[in-house]
């Protein structure tokens, strides 16, 4: 029985309605227009900072979706020092992390170098340096083997697992992936925007390596869409947004892998998902607009190098209740340092205390 998209005649030859697309690839356009007008209005240094929280934010919630936590301040600092940028408060990055930016970074800042099988076993060596997933060993650099058993996505406990895909067989890759290479380095005639869609689905439908398919996939739907800007600047996150929309991402993806060659549906889908990225993006840019304006108030303001580390860590996006002891810990310093460089910030009219009180006191930027 032909479960699967790959399994039907003319697999690869795929079909949609351009009409029932006209209207959303109509608003990411839009949008898209809208968005390089306003970064393009705004200063150099303004534009690198968008693009370094964008990318941040891209390599976080691209591994969050397969389950997996990076430091936030480990990805920023190794993103920062490729994009050549002096910012304070640098830190080392672990091998894990360095090897994410790297492919991210390609992606995007090389999108219009062709795209090969050894680019590709690149990307794949950097996910996994060590070659190993968690603590199992994996063919890293290469295709998957399949040596224990067919690529299957099952979720469920042991004895109840429940199948969501099943790969093509891994003698097949070759020639699956020769075709895909093809077809994303020549095809001319497809909107750049709906060539991302497909390619995304394309890719992890044939699912050509033992993990990380997932990553690449993003990572390759970043650097058509960086084509589609005609830009190496990223100011909207699409990784985010299916992160936001995990659930509806991974239905869509199941219906679509066991549908027929018409995808007009998927196509609907990642634009909708792709018009909530750009429109997210304004939080992005409120927030680098803030601190660029923060910093240009308090220019004259004596302000240490312990608060200004931490004082950038909060504008950069600081989750949770901000304490004396977080505040310590950030700035390595003390307890006691910490609360004078604190009631020194609020006699200034940086800091206050939230109005909420409680067992600790939690301390916010007055605005």
């Amino acid at each position: 029985m032909k479960i699967y998209i790959y399994q039907k005649e003319g697999w690869a030859n795929f079909k949609w309605d351009n009409e029932k697309l006209l209207s959303l690839l109509g608003k990411v356009r839009n949008l898209q227009g809208k968005l390089v007008g306003k970064m393009e209005s705004l200063g150099f240094d303004l534009r690198n900072e968008a693009t370094l929280e964008t990318l941040t934010l891209d390599v976080i919630k691209s591994n969050e979706i397969e389950g997996e936590i990076l430091n936030p301040e480990q990805v920023r600092s190794s993103l920062a020092r490729r994009l050549g940028m002096e910012i304070s408060g640098l830190i080392p990055s672990d091998r894990d992390v360095e090897g994410v930016v790297e492919m991210m970074l390609d992606a995007t800042q090389n999108y219009s170098t062709p795209l090969t099988k050894e680019r590709l076993f690149d990307w794949h060596a950097a996910l996994f340096p060590m070659g190993r997933s968690g603590i199992f060993k994996i063919t890293v650099a290469d295709w998957r083997k399949d040596t224990t058993g067919q690529m299957q996505v099952v979720s469920g406990s042991a004895g109840r697992e429940k199948v969501h895909f099943q790969a093509p067989d891994a003698d097949l890759i070759e020639n699956e992936m020769n075709q895909f290479l093809k077809w994303f380095n020549q095809e001319k005639n497809i909107d750049l925007v709906i060539k991302a869609a497909i390619a995304h689905l394309w890719f992890v439908t044939i699912h050509p390596f033992q993990d990380g398919n997932g990553r690449i996939a993003r990572a390759l739907t970043d650097m058509l869409l960086a084509q589609s800007d005609k830009s190496t600047q990223r100011f909207y996150s699409m990784s985010a947004q299916i992160r936001v929309e995990r659930k509806d991402y991974y239905e869509i993806l199941e219906k679509s892998q066991k549908g027929d060659l018409d995808i007009t549906e998927w196509i609907k889908w990642f634009l909708s998902c792709l018009i909530n990225a750009l429109n997210a993006t304004n939080k992005i840019l409120n927030r680098v607009l803030f601190k660029a304006d923060f910093w240009s108030r308090h220019s004259n303001t004596t302000i240490n190098e312990r608060q200004r580390k931490v004082l950038n860590k909060i504008l950069d996006g600081f989750e949770g209740k901000l304490t004396s002891m977080k505040w310590a810990k950030m700035a390595k310093c003390s307890k006691d340092t910490a609360i004078r460089d604190i009631n020194d910030l609020i006699n200034k009219n940086i800091l206050q205390k939230e109005p909420e009180g409680g067992r600790s006191t939690n301390y916010e930027l007055k605005k």
